[in-house]
């Protein structure tokens, strides 16, 4: 008694399931959620690394969209045309347990938090410290940076009230059965190359200091073996 049932009540879909719902034949990756979590990208359905997200508050993987972008040009989960430059870089905040949280409330974030970003900083927020401290007290500035935002910038990552735009069933390169996998393997350009293209795009300052030290470091190791021979040789007699 109560078997049947149960398979109503799970958070993820089956194979059968996810053929039946979304109408198509057996996907080339499986559909672990029916609904993706907030700290997962769009894509590839796994935890994130380097969050970055639409204006309509779609998060992928940087590793996974730019590669899409090459390819389709277009939104992974509405289908309309998309630029990389069109994408911001999101700045979650962890606690000392590693969980995702909110860096004002210090409220950790799970699947009934109501998530935003600010679009000019892609500082990450629970909605209520955002609500409280910018919206009702009319003060419209990032609340680590003091950024100035508009009403508009506050982009929802995960409404927990509305999750028809996270279902996964509904997403444009899952009805299509565009896995990230095919992506990545038809794409002609390394991976490396090309998200260095889009972060230097998307992001303002210099470039990091270990790179920095690589490059320099280089040069030096190269003249220094040259100047070694010289150095070593014998007198002439």
């Amino acid at each position: 008694m109560g078997k049947k049932q149960h398979s109503k009540d799970q958070l993820y879909l089956t194979n059968s399931e996810s053929s039946a719902q979304v109408g198509r034949k057996q996907s080339n990756f499986h559909i672990p959620y029916k609904t993706l979590p907030f700290d997962c990208c769009a894509i590839s359905f796994r935890p994130f690394e380097t969050p970055m997200c639409t204006a309509d508050g779609v998060v992928f993987d940087l590793l996974n969209i730019v590669p899409y972008l090459k390819k389709f040009r277009r939104h992974p989960v509405t289908g309309a045309p998309l630029a990389a430059t069109d994408l911001i870089r999101l700045q979650f905040h962890k606690n000392g347990d590693g969980k995702y949280h909110c860096p004002v409330t210090f409220k950790v974030f799970n699947q009934h938090t109501h998530i935003v970003a600010v679009r000019q900083t892609g500082n990450v927020y629970a909605y209520d410290a955002v609500r409280e401290l910018n919206i009702k007290a009319k003060c419209m500035r990032d609340l680590l940076d003091d950024t100035p935002f508009a009403r508009a910038d506050v982009i929802t990552i995960q409404d927990p009230s509305d999750g028809s735009a996270r279902e996964i069933e509904r997403f444009s390169h899952v009805k299509e059965d565009l896995s990230a996998a095919a992506v990545r393997k038809d794409d002609n350009v390394r991976h490396s190359d090309a998200t260095s293209r889009v972060m230097s795009q998307l992001t303002k300052g210099a470039p990091s200091s270990s790179a920095a030290a690589s490059s320099s470091a280089a040069p030096k190791a190269s003249s220094s073996s040259a100047a070694a021979p010289s150095s070593s040789a014998a007198p002439p007699k």
